[in-house]
């Protein structure tokens, strides 16, 4: 018998980074999330962060955090089948319900967890789920755990997509999923074509609006709201642990999707619901949104911005739809280059993801720069000059 933990002992390629001093991950932080944060002693610009609104700083919504504490205590410690369901979370479900214009809403506790929960629920073994390729992993993972067959399309591919379609058979049903904004390339899915697609086949259509909502769309309303199709999309997936500056997820739907989810989905049912703290922090946060929707097109003006002083700068982005999306895709190309350059960017005091294959294609590693709508103009062109120097001193 070969011993399960010899794969353990296999020297790594995080092994060999960790060896090259340019391993990118588990920094600490010692402070709050925000625009600037203290991270391992030093000041760092945080280009990093999906916290979209700035909303984790937000003397407001932190108050509302503490002061549910106080109320209901630090857990549930137990489903929200069971003992696990507060009045809080009805409340939040409520507003996120109204918000969106849906007549249900199911909240999780994280965003992970949702889509798991949602597609193994739906999805049965002899449905169909076609996705695009590039979709979250938690996507795939919902996959796994739903039995059913899964068939992918080329990313925004939508001659891929219908041919996707045409292998599902007349008696299977068959869900298409999407992301609404796609984390790593900041692209907006081409979501008129797959709800065109979706409804000329029979099929239900599922967007993962994690990264759309408090983003894009009338108010931050996410995805369908920006092309104005909420009455062609069938499933809302949204994150509360983004815009909404928390944790958490939710699905929104019909009512009664929503009920055979609650009596059908082993994520949701096995697992102790979402603390106090988090869920009025997200209706806080909500409510900061709706009453001052213009935070979203200020984070859309800041994305823009970076954009134009990165072209200035000569430096090459990845190709993307959505100029306004606060996600800001860098090319850097191969594993070793972009993980030097991520660390001496660090080293310089500006805070990028590194994002590689297989999230990325082969020889396609971005450094992924994300944006808040608390951001200011002068971070921008001193992260910027930062960014732009350390390329040019690789040839990039």
């Amino acid at each position: 018998m070969v011993d399960l933990f010899e794969k353990c002992m296999a020297k790594s390629k995080a092994d060999e980074a960790r060896e090259m001093n340019i391993y990118p991950y588990f920094h600490s932080l010692s402070s709050m999330q925000n625009t600037v944060v203290e991270m391992e002693g030093k000041r760092r610009i945080m280009l990093g962060s999906n916290n979209y609104l700035g909303l984790t700083a937000n003397e407001e919504v932190i108050e509302a955090g503490i002061e549910a504490e106080r109320k209901l205590g630090s857990g549930c410690s137990g489903s929200r089948f069971l003992n696990g369901t507060l009045d809080i979370h009805l409340e939040l479900e409520a507003e996120i319900g109204k918000f969106l214009g849906v007549e249900s809403v199911v909240t999780f506790p994280t965003g992970f967890q949702t889509n798991i929960g949602i597609v193994s629920a739906l999805v049965g073994k002899n449905d169909y789920i076609i996705m695009d390729r590039e979709n979250h992993a938690s996507i795939y993972d919902g996959c796994k755990l739903s039995y059913g067959t899964m068939l992918r399309y080329k990313h925004g591919d939508m001659e891929s997509l219908e041919k996707c379609l045409q292998q599902v058979p007349e008696s299977a049903g068959c869900l298409v999923v999407t992301d609404g904004v796609f984390s790593m390339a900041g692209d907006i899915a081409k979501l008129p074509e797959i709800c065109a697609l979706a409804e000329k086949y029979g099929a239900r259509v599922m967007v993962d609006d994690a990264h759309g909502i408090g983003v894009i769309g009338e108010g931050g309303r996410g995805t369908a709201s920006y092309y104005g199709l909420e009455d062609k999309v069938d499933i809302y997936m949204g994150s509360l642990s983004k815009a909404l500056a928390s944790q958490g997820g939710y699905l929104a739907a019909s009512e009664r999707i929503c009920d055979y989810v609650r009596h059908n989905s082993r994520p949701f049912i096995f697992s102790t619901s979402m603390p106090p703290a988090s869920a009025a922090v997200a209706l806080k946060a909500l409510r900061i949104l709706e009453a001052h929707p213009e935070m979203v097109t200020t984070l859309q003006g800041l994305s823009k911005y970076m954009r134009n002083r990165l072209n200035e700068r000569n430096v090459k982005m990845k190709p993307s739809n959505g100029d306004i999306i606060p996600i800001v895709p860098i090319y850097t190309y191969e594993l070793i280059p972009t993980l030097t350059i991520t660390k001496e960017l660090y080293e310089a005091g500006v805070y990028v993801n590194a994002a590689l294959p297989p999230a990325t294609p082969p020889h396609e590693a971005l450094l992924r720069n994300s944006l808040m709508a608390t951001h200011t103009t002068d971070l921008i062109d001193e992260a910027v000059d930062i960014i732009a120097a350390t390329l040019k001193k690789h040839n990039i």
